[in-house]
């Protein structure tokens, strides 16, 4: 170990070298001005610490805060994802798939839907982190919301689909017997003369004239629910029930060879042409009544006509000749 060296100063007065004595005051002023340089030293560096660097639990901190932060914006892109993949569901569910079977879209109240698409992660950016997972929830409750809305309507299309089968089927879509090339249309709907009174009288059918015993078809499926003589103008005639607000009459057969209740196919054979009842000759009166209201038969041909055929079938209808009832 090093000793410490003594110091010396030449005294003018006594012309003797003399030991230099430093004061209590003095060693005491030194010793707190090394103390305060110290501390100010310290301050310094540990305030450019605490501004430019972590500590290790801050760094942890930190890092934690990052992942969360990167976790939610993945999340957030897949919630963003979800709802723009519900909300071309939902289009297509209102705009298409509704528009086919005739039903009223779902309105935008009932499927409490949003657009996620346009949602900026940037937003969420200082959200503390029970604030950001709050907004998460929310938007998940929504989604489920809107796919419970969403499942609901996909089985209410699915029903439709099975109705709209059955539907098509009942339709009456052809013509009662057969009469590909238009020969037997011999009175249309609308105003005619009628053959016995001689006036002029609403017709509300159209009249095919064949040979006693041609089949009469019936003309979509549905159930017999009427099938007996009627002296007041139909003579042996058949009403059949096709649901869906459609029903069809058939007049005048020779012979009935349906039964009421029976239900029947698109095509079956229900009777033949006769001339019973209020009629001038052989013929079958068929009429089409929707929602209890009469309508003209030919326009629903169009199972059994092409487009040329059916522009002839009406030509042939709008005459105003005599009816044959």
């Amino acid at each position: 170990m090093k000793r410490r060296e003594k110091k010396y100063f030449y005294n003018i007065d006594t012309h003797k070298f003399e030991k230099v004595e430093v004061s209590l005051r003095t060693r005491l002023l030194r010793v707190l001005g090394f103390l305060s340089a110290a501390i100010v030293t310290a301050l310094i560096i540990v305030a450019i610490a605490f501004r430019f660097l972590d500590s290790p639990k801050e760094k942890r901190m930190r890092n934690s805060m990052d992942n969360m932060r990167d976790e939610y914006s993945q999340l957030q892109a897949q919630v963003n994802a979800l709802g723009k993949s519900l909300s071309e569901l939902e289009t297509r569910d209102n705009h298409i798939y509704r528009t086919i079977f005739e039903a009223a879209p779902i309105p935008d109240s009932i499927r409490y839907g949003k657009d996620y698409s346009n949602i900026d992660p940037r937003e969420f950016a200082y959200m503390k982190p029970a604030e950001m997972l709050e907004q998460v929830k929310e938007q998940i409750i929504v989604l489920k919301k809107r796919i419970l809305v969403q499942q609901r309507s996909d089985d209410t299309i699915e029903h439709m689909v099975r109705s709209k089968e059955q539907m098509l089927h009942a339709i009456p879509t052809i013509q009662p017997i057969s009469n590909k090339d238009l020969t037997h249309l011999a009175s249309g709907f609308g105003y005619r003369i009628d053959p016995i009174y001689k006036t002029v009288k609403m017709h509300t059918g159209l009249d095919f004239a064949a040979a006693i015993g041609t089949p009469i078809y019936a003309t979509g499926d549905g159930t017999i629910t009427e099938a007996d003589f009627d002296a007041g103008g139909y003579g042996n005639h058949v009403v059949i029930n096709h649901g869906f607000g459609y029903e069809t009459l058939y007049g005048h057969m020779v012979r009935i060879k349906a039964r009421v209740g029976q239900h029947v196919k698109r095509g079956e054979v229900i009777g033949w042409i006769g001339s019973t009842g209020k009629s001038t000759g052989p013929h079958c009166h068929y009429e089409v009544i929707k929602n209890g209201e009469k309508i003209n038969p030919v326009h629903y041909f169009f199972n059994d006509l092409t487009a040329s055929e059916y522009e002839r079938m009406l030509r042939i209808s709008s005459a105003g000749n005599q009816s044959f009832d």
